[in-house]
């Protein structure tokens, strides 16, 4: 693989990440606060709702600083190695983590809002989406190990026979 296309890759991946990083740093204790003012009976929801925000975007950034540990490791040409096998685990552990708080998130909401009358379908989708969406990265890193992996054993094999 050529140099420029992994250097477009990592530039996609901070692309990614900085203006996630900006909208927790910045929007969201500003949403948060608005929402509070707004509906003073579930201003006690704030924190909770920062704090697990800021719990689950921990593990987007630790997959892509993976994603990047990944591309660093095809650059320098070792990618049938462990060192890329235990990378997609990692992005894959991390999706997982994600699609779990969020399916979490969700159903708190749905026991939040329960019996108060409250349309919540808007929110019960998009996490759907959201959960969705991580599983799918979890499933694709998990194949891609496998197929990583596989590889690496024929590589040894291979290795020692000769």
């Amino acid at each position: 693989m050529k140099k420029g296309s992994t250097l477009f890759l990592k530039i996609v991946v901070f692309m990614v990440g900085i203006p996630v990083l900006a909208l927790c740093i910045f929007w969201l204790p500003g949403v948060a606060a608005r929402d509070a003012a707004a509906h003073p009976e579930t201003a006690y929801l704030q924190y909770p709702f920062l704090i697990g925000a800021y719990i689950t975007v921990t593990p987007f950034f630790v997959a892509l600083y993976q994603a990047f540990k990944l591309l660093s490791y095809i650059d320098q040409n070792k990618t049938f190695t462990e060192l890329s096998i235990s990378a997609l685990k990692y992005i894959k552990y991390c999706a997982i983590t994600i699609s779990s708080l969020i399916a979490a998130g969700i159903i708190s909401g749905i026991i939040l809002s329960a019996g108060k009358g409250e349309d919540i379908t808007g929110f019960i989708s998009l996490g759907f989406i959201l959960t969705f969406a991580a599983m799918a990265i979890a499933v694709f890193a998990a194949v891609l190990q496998r197929l990583l992996q596989h590889t690496v054993d024929i590589k040894s094999e291979n290795d020692l026979i000769v």
